[in-house]
């Protein structure tokens, strides 16, 4: 077995719950902390911290386990819910040493009817988990609400009973087995940027090959510090917590909820531990600079001073990602020591556990200042053809029809292979084949996921950028191909001060008089803009597009703020913001349309006069909005879910 790791007297662990132990074992580990819980008062902004050693780690873990075993079969699903925290750390690993597969969902509020409740029963359907852990308030809300008769046949557990749980269990109740390489141990869900959100099933092997590639990428280990307000059930704040383990290193936890109430406590967090490595939304950074920012806020000594020299991987998800924001970004934390070498972006994706690449570099070689494609920085750099070592994670270019290599400099669709690789989408078999069974023509028994997302190869470093989805491209009037992201930026760019970033869709759809497609670009109002002149500001986005890409903007709205729907990772979901404007269903501030000319063409605009909105911002973070029926599950006799029966 492989030694990849820090200490050769052990190899490689097959599952990652299976280095607790190994590190708890060890003096120098045993008192280290692995993980701590900031917490931030919203009323005074006093900072507590809760932590909890490798050690103590491990033993809860056995603990809960054992609890966990005394009411379910291993193999059995679970479906978590528990409140983001240490408990539900602890609550993840001890899944995976009961040999349980784990469904992390965001417990929606159960007396709130909407998207999230649609999310948590189609969650339910597809994954028919034997029970579900929350905390014990969540159980007895859910008794008293609308949830409960859908949720009847649920075994509800406590997860405060499980976590205080005495010690001194018999021995045969400890040191569990836990999941195999091979087990599914994990049902995660696509974000649902493009589509309804899809269970993915992990493996453990998959997940722990996943984390030790991650570690190595951005040179992870026992000295290192991470800082994460990242959801604990999303696919990559649920990576980082696994990749604290591998690495042997402390990571430092607040909520996504503390972090959009006060976006700069991330900086002191990174601070005041001396952070190394933060992963972090592409989203961040204008918002912090909007909301959080060094100058003001140090001028005014309205909060703490920040430090940031310690950082060594500023990582950056959620593609595409513009140069130019990140480079303000750098400018401005620059005088609190945040270096340019520090910028990590990354690509991710849920179909391959998490991690596919980054661009950083940890070698001597590595370049300052990366380069940029179309406004965009690189999401990896891939091997020169000439190198004769193969790639750990495969990252191909490739002609989506033939399946052939493209050459680089020409866009195509992105294919990964790799151990990462998911086993494929829980009761979908047609889709999952679609997806985890690409095949490249010569390459007799590779597989390929194929990703729906566009990149080209450019340059002598071979830097890849994720320039789209494929099924977010528009054609424009000259007949060429603009991804919609350009479009949403040439909006913002008219009026910064006036519209939300990130709070932009652009998409085409049936005019209002026929079955004709045409562009329409929906458009936050930011809180507080002024009500003036919503005509010249329509004019001025569609003039703009044009000016950035020759697109021919037919129709314009200006909606109120939370309308979009996005993803629980920030991303617009356009698929579902064309559904809400066909369903008439967008909370209008002011619309203009436009016709087929090539001038200004007319306009009129229409006022919401009754101001029609079920559906907030906080419900467009959740994903599954617009739920579709339940898909059928496949499960063994065991109800160890199946994974590899339909690839």
């Amino acid at each position: 077995m492989a030694t990849e790791n820090y200490d050769p007297c052990y190899p490689d662990q097959l599952a990652v719950h299976r280095y607790l132990p190994l590190w708890a074992r060890m003096p120098a580990f045993a008192a280290k902390p692995a993980f701590l819980w900031a917490d931030d008062d919203a009323a005074t902004g006093a900072m507590s911290y809760t932590a909890i050693t490798y050690s103590e780690l491990n033993a809860a873990v056995d603990r809960m386990a054992s609890g966990l075993l005394a009411t379910l079969r291993r193999g059995d699903t679970v479906l978590v819910l528990a409140s983001p925290g240490l408990r539900l750390v602890k609550l993840l690993f001890a899944c995976q040493r009961a040999g349980l597969t784990a469904v992390p969902v965001i417990p929606p509020d159960p007396s709130r009817p909407g998207p999230a409740h649609a999310h948590l029963l189609r969650a339910v359907s597809q994954t028919r988990p034997s029970a579900a852990v929350a905390d014990a308030r969540y159980v007895t809300a859910v008794a008293s609400s609308r949830l409960a008769a859908a949720l009847s046949g649920l075994r509800w557990l406590s997860v405060d009973e499980l976590d205080e749980r005495e010690a001194g269990l018999p021995r045969a109740m400890a040191g569990h087995a836990g999941c195999g390489a091979g087990d599914a141990y994990l049902v995660q869900y696509t974000s649902g940027a493009t589509g309804v959100p899809k269970p993915v099933v992990v493996t453990a092997g998959s997940a722990a090959h996943n984390v030790r590639a991650a570690r190595r990428a951005y040179d992870l280990g026992p000295g290192s510090t991470i800082v994460s307000w990242l959801p604990q059930y999303h696919d990559c704040g649920l990576m980082f917590l696994l990749l604290t383990i591998v690495s042997g290193a402390t990571c430092v936890l607040a909520s996504p909820d503390a972090f959009l109430r006060r976006p700069r406590l991330w900086l002191e967090l990174i601070s005041e531990f001396k952070a190394t490595c933060t992963p972090v939304p592409s989203f961040t950074l204008p918002l912090v600079l909007r909301r959080g920012g060094g100058r003001s806020a140090s001028a005014h000594g309205l909060q703490r001073p920040v430090q940031l020299g310690s950082l060594r991987n500023l990582i950056l998800i959620n593609e595409p990602i513009y140069k130019a924001c990140v480079d303000e970004f750098v400018a401005e934390f620059g005088r609190h020591g945040l270096r340019s070498e520090s910028v990590s972006p990354s690509y991710g994706l849920a179909e391959n556990c998490t991690f596919v690449s980054t661009a950083w570099r940890s070698t001597s070689g590595r370049v300052d200042r990366l380069p940029s494609f179309k406004k965009l920085l690189p999401s990896a750099r891939l091997p020169s053809s000439r190198a004769h070592e193969a790639s750990e994670i495969e990252i191909v270019v490739v002609d989506e029809k033939t399946g052939e290599p493209v050459r680089d400099g020409t866009e195509g669709e992105v294919w990964v292979s790799s151990p990462s690789n998911a086993s494929g989408y829980l009761g979908h078999p047609s889709a999952s084949h679609e997806a985890f069974c690409g095949r490249m023509p010569g390459r007799a028994g590779s597989r390929f996921v194929r990703t729906g997302d566009r990149g080209v190869v450019t340059g002598p470093e071979r830097y890849l950028y994720v320039v789209g989805r494929s099924v977010d491209v528009v054609v424009t009037a000259l007949n060429s191909r603009v991804h919609a992201h350009y479009i949403e930026t040439a909006a913002l760019e008219r009026a910064p001060d006036r519209l939300r970033g990130g709070c932009i869709a652009a998409f085409t759809a049936p005019t209002t008089t026929s079955s004709k497609e045409q562009l329409c670009v929906v458009a936050e109002l930011q809180k507080g803009s002024r009500s003036d002149d919503h005509t010249s500001l329509c004019d001025g986005i569609r003039r703009s597009v044009w000016e950035a890409g020759k697109v021919r903007v037919g129709r314009v709205l200006l909606v109120q703020s939370g309308a979009v729907p996005k993803t629980t990772s920030g991303k617009v979901r356009r698929g579902a913001a064309r559904e809400k404007l066909v369903a008439r269903r967008y909370p209008v501030v002011f619309e203009a349309l436009y016709d087929d000319g090539d001038g200004e063409g007319s306009t009129r605009a229409v006022g919401d006069e009754d101001g029609e909105m079920e559906e907030r911002c906080a419900a467009s973070w959740m994903a599954g909005e617009g739920g579709v029926p339940g898909m059928a599950t496949t499960l063994g006799a065991s109800r160890r879910i199946r994974v590899q029966s339909f690839l």
